[in-house]
């Protein structure tokens, strides 16, 4: 039986593939402007140094809470539906297996992809911005 896709799923799969793209971009770049540097850099060197190392802080902090918050919404979600089955299991028989793994799949990726997001954000604009800059 196949699976059909979810939005969610996706999403994930479209964020994965961009990164996969911008990743290896930025880090040629920042390599490069690091062998160039040299151990004397210059201002703008140190800038996009300090960036790197915030933008990689921020992005993990805001990785982790958009997570949680998405993993606390799926627990509750997965709570009242199992508490709703219990309730009304007599009138509307148990949810399947099949149903209760869909719900779980779900919630997963739901999680991915709300961790996956701002790194994604960072990592494409940064792709960008750094392919505007003219190398010296």
């Amino acid at each position: 039986m196949a699976l059909g896709r979810t939005r969610k799923t996706s999403l994930f799969m479209k964020q994965a593939a961009e990164l996969a793209i911008a990743v290896p971009q930025v880090v040629a770049h920042r390599m490069t402007l690091m062998a160039m540097a040299g151990h004397r850099s210059q201002s703008s060197d140190s800038r996009e140094f300090k960036l790197m190392s915030d933008e990689k802080t921020a992005a993990f902090n805001e990785s982790w809470i958009a997570m949680t918050r998405q993993a606390l919404a799926a627990q509750q979600a997965l709570t009242f539906s199992m508490f709703d089955s219990l309730m009304w299991s007599p009138l509307r028989g148990l949810p399947s297996a099949g149903a209760v793994v869909n719900q779980m799949n779900h919630a997963a990726m739901g999680v991915l992809s709300q961790g996956m997001a701002p790194v994604h954000r960072r990592a494409v604009a940064n792709a960008r911005r750094l392919s505007r800059s003219k190398p010296r």
